[in-house]
């Protein structure tokens, strides 16, 4: 068997390098190993991803004219979303490092699946035209755009490497129009569309604090994405997972941090109760999950905490953590509001 090849790929003017064996993308080289470059429709189309090489060989792989003229090739350009190295590689591009560093999108989208994983959460999973992608960094949202004009926002719930498909979780609302629909009209191969991504609650990879995320409800959405990009990314950095809900139903994924937890000796997963019911059997800790957090950790002073969920949640937690240490620019948050606003920031 001949042996695996290896590229040595620098990007510029970051400084930032990884190798490759060059059976991938340079895109998807980079994505896995924890870089994220600018994409669009990751097929060689949009030309969003496109970036000079400075230095070294490439196959430029299926990119479309119009996205890669021949003059653009000739001048040293490439779309790294289906170019692969052919020898070691300088690279100079944009990497994606915050929230604004992406472009928002109006993009149109297929129901896929609705999977009812509890009696008022649907697991929502939509499909993108089969030549766009949604970039984004794990834990933001998107706001859908409603006939009447209105917005009703949704945090990401899946990483933004498995990106095939967006996933949300809605909550059915009390006197929701949005979620009423989706539980009761809603169909799969239905069309919506949605514009995003949005909101400032991404990890801070360049700290190397523990980590404590804290859920709420369907507040795990978005703690989801962070997980998973954690672990893709293979983000060794100590990470706490509290997820509270009032009763055993609202632990909708029960196996998912369970599963975390057994095969990341790094990650630990405390679920709390608040209002366990007799039918619950519930042997585990209960009371407010902010307060499960404190009860584990009297100095919070060296952690960084993401919380996400009902707005009395995020405002106890941040109250209460800075009590006990923490630092104020160490919270980050994503409170869902369920009332009418002008601009909510996510919605379960």
């Amino acid at each position: 068997m001949a042996p695996v090849a290896s590229f040595r790929i620098t990007l510029r003017p970051s400084g930032h390098e990884f190798t490759t064996d060059g059976r991938e993308t340079i895109l998807q080289s980079a994505l896995d190993n924890g870089l994220t470059l600018p994409y669009g429709c990751r097929n060689g189309a949009c030309g969003s991803c496109k970036g000079r090489v400075i230095d070294g060989l490439v196959d430029h792989g299926i990119a479309q004219d119009q996205a890669l003229s021949s003059a653009d090739r000739e001048s040293g350009l490439a779309l790294f979303c289906c170019a692969k190295p052919l020898s070691d590689l300088v690279l100079e591009c944009r990497e994606v490092s915050k929230a604004g560093d992406i472009p928002v999108k109006i993009m149109p989208c297929r129901v896929q699946k609705l999977e009812r994983v509890a009696t008022d959460v649907v697991v929502l999973s939509l499909k993108l035209p089969a030549n766009e992608r949604l970039q984004f960094l794990a834990g933001q949202y998107v706001e859908f755009l409603l006939k009447d004009g209105k917005r009703r926002a949704f945090s990401i719930a899946n990483a933004p490497h498995d990106d095939g498909l967006l996933q949300l979780h809605v909550r059915h609302i009390d006197g929701g129009e949005f979620t009423h629909h989706v539980f009761a009209g809603m169909k799969e191969k239905d069309i919506l569309r949605f514009q995003g991504p949005y909101g400032s609650f991404y990890l801070r990879e360049e700290s190397t604090k523990p980590l404590i995320l804290l859920a709420g409800g369907t507040g795990f959405a978005p703690i989801k994405a962070l997980v998973e990009h954690s672990i893709h990314s293979q983000i060794t950095r100590p990470m706490e997972v509290y997820w509270g809900a009032r009763n055993r139903n609202g632990l909708y994924l029960p196996e998912l941090p369970q599963s975390w937890a057994a095969e990341h000796e790094h990650i630990h997963y405390q679920p709390v109760l608040s209002d366990a019911m007799p039918e619950d059997a519930w042997q585990g800790r209960t009371g407010l999950v902010h307060r499960a957090v404190l009860d584990d950790h009297s100095d919070l002073s060296g952690y960084q905490v993401y919380a996400c969920g009902a707005p009395a949640m995020i405002d106890a937690a941040r109250t209460e953590f800075a009590a006990h240490g923490l630092p104020a620019e160490e919270f980050f948050a994503d409170a869902f509001s369920f009332a009418p606003s002008q601009t909510p920031q996510s919605s379960g």
